[in-house]
């Protein structure tokens, strides 16, 4: 048997032990579910050594292959990373349990009551990089919506990933569940990925969260649907009628706060009104905050801090302090450079004016549409979902960060007294 026949025929066991697992928890209680969550806590800080023992061995790997300080970071299963993971899990116990609800219910004019009750997906295949805390919150979320999970962490986390498998799936066998609700592929080679991705028949959804290659990648060989998003090219419009006092700390800790992430602000326009008074400010506060400006030949005449942007700039995810900055004509203008340039991640508005915010809201596409606030809270524990398992920018079927709801389906229920029809 040849290494990718090998592969294929790993990942096809592990597709339909899920896959049977995957029933024995769709219909779990809330009180069972959260039993186990409460174990996979417990077992975290009884094998606190052990799993950081298996993350040592990452972390010499990952030195020895020369990956980054900041990759490094967040590889690390500190004392403090465990605490988070085990807040976190605790934090999923509180949330309301979605499975099982039903909305809508309406009788029809033949006395057919009909509803719609929130299930679960089924098998979620999750591919991820790096962060090794992303197999516990992922499982998480997925074993209160009753999905089992597949998780296929990146390579230079495999040691850690499986020592978290064990955690999950001894906490699952001490509660009397399928085990197979959680696995974690053990295969390092590429060719597991492409594996899963064809797993069609048995895997329901697939979630890709990292650098924009591996997701394109997932999205261009699987045979399964894929929710995703390629990048976070997030923007801010200053708008004629903005509070330039709100504008400014908006602004610094959306580019500032943590640059490197999907949520960081990479382009700011702002209205020409403004142009000559507050685009010298707020260069001088982005400068100060160490952050490198490039813009439109209007905004390099404002501010001697700002270097000319190449067409290569605009629409840039920079994941740094680098920002581009545009001088735009009017509120139409702004919006039109974000439908061209932006991911549909998100976009924020600062003005004063409610007609403003109320067509920016209503006519610009993205996951999340903000006015007055910063980028940086479009995160699902910061919009009230308590966490995440990513964000969507498709709108099939989920829109903006991923939580318990996000990870059902509504099926129909249908009541009747005998009815027939005609």
């Amino acid at each position: 048997m040849n290494q990718a026949a090998s592969y294929e025929k790993v990942i096809e066991e592990m597709a339909e032990r899920a896959k049977h697992a995957s029933r024995s928890l769709a219909n779990l209680s809330s009180d069972k579910k959260n039993t186990i969550l409460h174990q996979v806590a417990e077992i975290l800080s009884e094998r606190k050594s052990a799993i950081q023992a298996e993350n040592t061995k990452d972390l010499q790997a990952g030195k020895m292959n020369g990956l980054s300080e900041a990759m490094l970071d967040r590889l690390a299963l500190t004392d403090m990373v465990i605490q988070s993971m085990r807040d976190g899990l605790f934090e999923v116990m509180n949330l309301p349990d979605p499975i099982g609800q039903v909305t809508e219910m309406v009788k029809r004019p033949n006395d057919l009551l009909v509803g719609r009750m929130r299930v679960p997906l089924g098998v979620i295949g999750m591919i991820y990089e790096s962060r090794p805390n992303v197999t516990i919150d992922a499982a998480a979320l997925c074993l209160k919506t009753g999905n089992s999970v597949i998780l296929r962490g990146g390579s230079e986390a495999i040691y850690s990933n499986l020592a978290l498998a064990s955690v999950l799936q001894d906490a699952l066998s001490k509660v009397g569940v399928d085990p197979d609700a959680v696995q974690v592929v053990p295969i390092t080679d590429r060719g597991a990925v492409t594996s899963l991705l064809n797993q069609e028949s048995a895997i329901d959804l697939i979630i890709p969260r990292g650098g924009e290659g591996l997701i394109r990648f997932v999205a261009e060989n699987s045979r399964i649907p894929v929710l995703k998003h390629y990048k976070g090219v997030c923007h801010i419009y200053v708008d004629q009628d903005a509070d330039l006092k709100k504008a400014t700390p908006i602004i610094i800790n959306s580019k500032v706060q943590r640059p490197g992430v999907c949520n960081a602000l990479e382009g700011l326009l702002i209205h020409r009104h403004l142009a000559g008074t507050y685009l010298p400010e707020i260069a001088d506060a982005l400068d100060q905050a160490g952050v490198t400006m490039v813009g439109c030949s209007v905004a390099v005449t404002k501010s001697s801090l700002i270097h000319p942007a190449a067409e290569s700039d605009w629409g840039t995810e920079f994941l740094d302090l680098k920002i581009c900055i545009k001088v735009v004509e009017s509120a139409q203008e702004a919006k039109d450079y974000i439908d061209r340039y932006g991911s549909q991640h998100t976009e924020s508005i600062i003005t004063e004016n409610y007609s403003a915010a109320k067509d920016f809201i209503e006519t610009v596409d993205a996951s999340a549409v903000m006015v007055n606030s910063s980028t940086r809270f479009n995160d699902g524990g910061q919009l009230g979902l308590g966490t995440e398992i990513g964000i969507s920018t498709t709108k099939l079927h989920a829109y903006g960060p991923m939580g318990l709801e996000e990870l059902t389906t509504r099926k129909f229920v249908v009541y009747g007294t005998g009815q027939v029809r005609d």
